[in-house]
């Protein structure tokens, strides 16, 4: 392992995390995918394959990334955010439907589709780094320091929310915590947190008096799952989710029914990806469970560890949103499960079957790896410096 570890610059122990958890992956997508065999038709391999390119798409990703200078990936935040702004555009008008919801781009002659928003989430994640270490004395102006932070926020939150809902009040909430984390005022954040409600409820007052605009077409959707009322076929399917999920932590037990043994993946219908923690519970068990819970962990605290040792604002405040945002969606995933959280699509981080959210998760590590790659030449350079003093 170390011979290998040797080509893989940074942080180690992100390097260990990150790979065991997509080579276990390919584990679980081969045993979780029955109910989309029995849905969409081919085989569980036909699955494990297309789940095996996005794994290799991601490593490659991370391996590139990590060896760009970060200062690159500083000048590029500008083009990412507007990048995502088209993508999002782009969507909205000749967006593929999957699950009742128009945010998917069909990527074409290879048949694999990119969830636009997951790209938006990190672009929109460095750019406001990248604004907070430029207005940091400014905090305390509205037209000078606020606004420009505001802006995009709201822009990327706003076009995020027309199909996804969850994500865009995860979005928002996180970039809350980013500019809390960059010394913002709290008088100042309660306003645009009192503003972002109003901008959801004038939207909601919007659809319900227009309702032929169709401005907020899952509105139904999200109202059922927050309500949790039995009154219509998309809830009652949202509730047997949700039973299923619980009873399937349940048969798990201690040490769970064994890999291949689970039975409710069999009618949760998204076992794969936003059901993942009760599926890997049934057949893995709890102690295995707060094994994975202890690993988001670990990797999260390294993550803050590059963040803390960063000499660069915008790199702490980069590896700490992109650190409370995998840990956030984890977070999410196991909340739904257990029934904590309504019925919501966010996966487990470099476990769930791939796509875009695989893609941009290593992305971000890479991201981060880049960090850590500046400060292990920095601090060796220190070290050479140290022992030529010395000599």
């Amino acid at each position: 392992m170390r011979k290998y570890l040797t080509y893989l610059k940074g942080d180690p122990v992100i390097w260990i995390i990150t790979l065991l958890m997509m080579a276990f992956s390919l584990v679980t997508v081969y045993s979780f995918v029955p109910i989309l065999v029995k849905i969409e038709g081919g085989t569980p391999f036909h699955y494990l394959f297309k789940h095996f390119i996005y794994v290799v798409i991601g490593f490659s990703s991370i391996y590139l990334i990590h060896r760009v200078d970060s200062k690159y990936i500083s000048q590029l935040t500008k083009f990412g955010y507007y990048l995502a702004l088209a993508l999002l555009f782009f969507t909205m008008a000749f967006g593929a439907k999957v699950n009742g919801a128009e945010r998917w781009i069909k990527i074409p002659f290879i048949g694999l589709t990119f969830q636009s928003s997951d790209f938006a989430k990190l672009a929109l994640m460095l750019y406001v780094s990248k604004i907070l270490v430029r207005k940091k004395d400014l905090l305390n102006d509205w037209k000078k320091g606020i606004l420009p932070l505001m802006i995009p926020i709201v822009f990327i939150c706003i076009l995020i929310l027309k199909d996804n809902f969850s994500t865009a009040a995860m979005l928002f909430l996180l970039m809350m915590l980013l500019l809390f984390i960059g010394k913002v005022p709290l008088s100042k954040l309660a306003i645009m947190g009192v503003g972002g409600i109003l901008l959801v409820v004038m939207a909601i007052g919007v659809h319900k008096a227009i309702p032929q605009l169709n401005l907020l077409p899952r509105y139904e959707t999200w109202q059922n799952r927050l309500t949790n009322k039995m009154s219509d076929e998309t809830n009652v399917l949202d509730n047997a989710q949700a039973m299923d999920a619980k009873l399937a932590i349940h048969n798990g037990s201690f040490l769970g029914q064994g890999v291949g043994d689970g039975k409710l993946k069999n009618y949760l219908p998204e076992a794969y990806a936003d059901f993942y923690y009760a599926s890997y519970v049934e057949e893995f068990g709890t102690i295995l469970s707060v094994f994975l819970i202890l690993l988001y962990l670990i990797l999260l605290y390294r993550i803050i560890r590059i963040a803390l040792n960063a000499e660069s604002l915008f790199e702490t405040y980069a590896a700490l949103a992109i650190g409370l945002h995998l840990l956030a969606q984890a977070s999410i995933n196991m909340l739904v499960c257990t029934g904590v959280f309504p019925v919501t699509g966010q996966n487990m981080p470099f476990l769930a079957m791939g796509g875009s959210a695989l893609i941009m998760a290593c992305v971000s590590i890479g991201i981060i790896q880049s960090f850590a790659v500046k400060q292990s030449k920095k601090s060796s350079a220190f070290e050479m410096e140290k022992e030529d003093a010395h000599d």
